[in-house]
């Protein structure tokens, strides 16, 4: 058992074993050019275009050894701080997650997805595990979840999210929820928006946050017949530069930002962010029960879109040429793996992986209300509060923005199945003892 929990780090990212390469996916790219480009991007965190330039010259393999250990330092820590760490218990844990979930995928990929469930477990453990974890842990858990924050700026509305909720649920909590670790959880958010700005000016001497959220909210209007009826309505009497394109537009958010479209014939974000952001605004005051009932079922959709692997094929032109624009030293180990050559194929693995993340998703909300109809207020409930929370808001902040995406949310499913196994754990394991490794 323990030659396997040895090999667990290894199993973590084995995707990226048989690949032959860390695997890379369509915004890989806009990430590693941040280093070399100066300049800031919409929707590319500089934080994680850093990290990621600081494995090159290793391959990138010590972002996936990072990506990994973390992981399981995050995994096993849940189970101890909640009473639950076995060495069987962990393994057992560890690899199921690893055959049935989107967390191998996800390690094994140089991408800020990993961050998302992970930085959830971390807010967590930061606010309850004050008894139960040691000063350096505590000063581990607020680095991550700062890094994690500063990552993607959905994950930081996540767990700006779950700052408030727990802000509002600690009159009812009690010590359940101590404040110095609420407090201690508030500041990661704060702390990660620093590292951002930071980061944005060493690298393009601009004191500023990562732009694009007007920019991709837009793609997502349209996508949902919002911003043709707004020119339709507005172009008679504003002059806006999309007015002559207002029957040609895409039918898709894709399309249009990142495909052969009107938007890059108008200049893309740098020609098109003002009059995007504009309608985006206005569009909101003009249609607010449209607006209301799109982002209801784009909601709804992007509960049930958890499949693994979307943007991890071969068709990533933009990731290759930035490598080899920048990294040239990697384009050969690059163009050998097997996902430049097409040879990853997720339908056999979305057959398991679809059903477990939605029966968890599922488990977990009965899970919750089990507990809540016993009046049972424990650390395992509120974890599941957590994570159920943590699954809404995640939805809701890239569904609204973004439009639904299998990729936002397998990145968070997979932490409801790690909640279920404990749970399961817990109802039918040996309890005595089991604080123990």
């Amino acid at each position: 058992m323990r030659l396997a929990a040895l090999a667990l780090p290894l199993l973590i990212i084995a995707p990226a074993f048989w690949n032959g390469y860390p695997l890379l996916q369509w915004d890989t790219g806009g990430y590693l050019a941040r280093w070399y480009e100066g300049y800031l991007v919409p929707s590319r965190s500089t934080v994680f275009g850093l990290y990621l330039h600081c494995g090159e010259s290793f391959g990138f393999w010590i972002n996936l050894a990072i990506q990994s250990l973390a992981t399981l330092w995050l995994l096993q820590l849940s189970l101890r701080v909640l009473g639950l760490m076995q060495t069987f218990r962990f393994v057992a844990i560890s690899l199921l997650l690893v055959l049935s979930t989107a967390l191998p995928w996800l390690a094994s990929m140089l991408l800020t997805d990993i961050f998302a469930g992970l930085s959830v477990l971390s807010l967590f453990l930061l606010v309850v595990g004050a008894q139960r974890t040691s000063p350096l842990e505590k000063t581990a858990l607020f680095v991550f979840t700062a890094f994690g924050a500063a990552t993607h700026s959905a994950t930081l509305g996540v767990l700006l999210g779950l700052c408030v909720a727990g802000w509002m649920a600690r009159p009812f909590a009690g010590r359940r929820l101590p404040l110095a670790g609420l407090a201690q959880a508030s500041m990661t958010i704060v702390a990660g928006g620093l590292m951002l700005v930071s980061a944005n000016h060493a690298l393009s001497g601009k004191w500023a946050w990562t732009p694009g959220g007007y920019g991709v909210a837009f793609g997502r209007m349209m996508q949902d017949g919002i911003v043709a009826r707004y020119l339709n309505d507005h172009c008679p009497r504003e002059s806006f530069k999309l007015c002559p394109y207002r029957n040609e537009l895409p039918a898709t958010a894709d399309e249009f930002l990142w495909g052969k479209s009107m938007f890059n014939t108008l200049g893309r974000f740098e020609g098109l962010n003002d009059e995007m952001g504009y309608i985006v605004v206005h569009s909101l005051a003009d249609y607010p029960a449209w607006q209301a009932a799109a982002a209801l079922r784009a909601v709804g959709r992007q509960l049930l879109h958890v499949a693994t692997g979307e943007g991890t094929n071969g068709w990533i032109p933009h990731t290759y040429g930035i490598i080899e624009r920048y990294i040239p030293a990697q384009i050969a180990p690059m163009r050998a793996a097997r996902q430049q050559h097409w040879d990853i194929n997720f339908d056999d693995i979305n057959r398991l992986h679809v059903p477990v993340a939605l029966a968890s998703m599922l488990a977990l909300v009965g899970l919750l209300a089990h507990a809540l109809a016993r009046r049972r207020l424990d650390d395992l409930t509120l974890l599941a509060a957590t994570v159920t929370l943590a699954l809404l808001g995640n939805a809701f902040i890239c569904a609204v923005i973004s439009g639904p995406h299998d990729r936002y949310g397998a990145r968070m499913a997979w932490v409801a199945t790690f909640v279920v196994l404990m749970a399961l754990a817990r109802a039918f394991g040996d309890e005595e003892g089991s604080a123990t490794a």
